[in-house]
């Protein structure tokens, strides 16, 4: 490496996690308003951004999410608790809404979890290790997805935060360490449950004699007081929602023998996901190295954090089951403990120029693959066009359908209520029929989609996108 380039790469400013925390918050602003038109997740987006639309347009019970395609319902169903959702809410509520406040939201937050993390591992191991980790975390695909309206990378970040001061109130006491703890932790699971199961680090300081079992008690109560809570949401009110209002949404997973066939049945689909989606090529080679070099050297506090990480999350793995390998955001959670590793591999190299090109080709590999994430296909815009054709032939209370398939994104751009058609046995004359006896007040057939009949209604508008049918 020419020695320019070494001295200003051996600057103080590179070593330094907070400069490229701020560095790649900043790249990831482009096109941060964007609506959620982008190919991978623009579904779980749109039903994220009905529940925030909808408790600013309609009720803000936090209790009572609602989303846009439950028909003639009232929409109200059991999903994760709405946290994140609340909080676009309530910046909707100051700024009017917009669609692109929950990117910020959940970058901010996923920011702030990188430098948590980053704490994290400078006190338990060393500040090698905490950059190279930290860096390896945010050229993950923590890269893509803490820019998406959705909650995986918040909620982490969030008991990031509360294993952070978990951890600092063990070794240093002080009651707001602990209080920090639980509220953190708390946001986190509530917000999502899988999150939580890296707090199973915390059974190593509880087994170290020399921390005061005074604290460890009172830590254990504040946690199972917060469990309290989740517990609650998830097995008792979630269900209560589902059964009262009748629509199912949110996905609670399957019981763990049918989970396990379903991994074993689709095996390689799962491993993609360790071995490509969380870090992709060079990030994985990176964290098998340091996991082979870990077992040699007998790392013992780096195995410790391993077999709890990787044996809590394989219970999470079996009760998704077909979910686990079918999305990539379900490996979100198991992301930091493949960046340690990866970390730990970069910051044993001799040669430091190595690590650094080593550093800095995952990181083109990374960004050149998430690309797509930063922009729309002209082909998807023309479904921006939907919300201003319907609200000129329907009233804001008109429930529409259109053939858009499983995705409800079409729903949620045209700012109605309704049905998503999802297959062609859905779109035809007796079903449409039966949807208008339910209020149905308009069809809506988008010529793009696999099926896209001419259907006995009176057309009232058409373009070379959509069809309006009134019913």
């Amino acid at each position: 490496m020419p020695t320019g380039i070494k001295k200003f790469l051996s600057a103080p400013l590179f070593s330094d996690i907070r400069f490229w925390i701020i560095l790649y918050f900043l790249i990831r602003l482009f096109h941060i308003t964007q609506p959620p038109l982008e190919i991978a997740h623009n579904w779980r987006q749109s039903t994220g951004l009905m529940v925030s639309r909808n408790f600013y347009e309609i009720d803000a019970n936090i209790f009572y999410p609602r989303v846009d395609m439950a028909g003639e319902k009232t929409g109200i169903t059991g999903t994760e608790f709405p946290l994140f959702n609340y909080l676009i809410y309530l910046v909707a509520k100051v700024f009017g809404w917009d669609d692109w406040y929950g990117r910020l939201i959940n970058l901010i937050v996923s920011s702030i979890g990188i430098y948590w993390f980053f704490k994290i591992l400078d006190k338990s191991f060393n500040s090698r290790v905490a950059f190279y980790s930290s860096f390896i975390l945010l050229n993950s695909l923590w890269f893509a997805y803490s820019r998406k309206t959705m909650p995986d990378t918040f909620s982490l970040a969030l008991v990031l935060g509360g294993l952070y001061y978990g951890l600092q109130y063990l070794s240093r006491g002080k009651r707001w360490r602990l209080f920090l703890f639980a509220v953190f932790s708390f946001c986190g699971i509530m917000s999502k449950i899988p999150a939580g199961y890296i707090l199973a680090v915390l059974i190593l300081p509880f087994l170290d004699g020399k921390v005061p079992v005074s604290r460890k008690l009172l830590m254990a109560l504040s946690f199972g007081f917060i469990s309290i809570p989740v517990v609650w949401w998830y097995f008792i009110w979630v269900p209560y929602l589902v059964t009262h209002y009748e629509f199912w949404h949110y996905y609670m997973g399957t019981t763990f023998v049918n989970g396990a066939h379903e991994i074993a049945t689709h095996l390689d689909q799962a491993i993609e996901k360790f071995y490509f989606a969380a870090l992709n090529y060079i990030g994985s080679a990176l964290f098998i190295a340091g996991l082979v070099s870990a077992v040699y050297k007998r790392e013992k506090l780096l195995l410790a954090v391993f077999c709890l990480c990787f044996g809590a999350f394989v219970i999470f793995i079996l009760k998704a089951g077909f979910a686990f390998y079918h999305h990539n955001y379900y490996i979100i959670p198991f992301v930091p403990v493949m960046a340690l590793f990866a970390g730990y591999m970069l910051s044993e190299v001799k040669s430091p120029a190595l690590s650094k090109i080593l550093a800095f080709a995952l990181a083109c590999e990374v960004i050149l693959n998430a690309l797509p994430e930063f922009r729309v296909n002209t082909d998807q815009r023309y479904k921006l066009t939907l919300e201003p054709l319907v609200a000129r032939y329907t009233s804001p209370g008109d429930l529409i359908a259109i053939n858009c398939g499983s995705n409800p994104q079409q729903i949620y751009l045209a700012h109605r209520k309704g049905w998503n058609l999802e297959d062609s046995s859905q779109v035809t004359a007796p079903y449409i029929n039966k949807l208008r006896d339910k209020g149905c007040k308009m069809l809506i057939i988008n010529k793009h989609e696999p099926y896209s009949p001419v259907l006995p209604y009176v057309i009232i508008a058409e373009n070379n996108d959509f069809v309006f049918y009134k019913l």
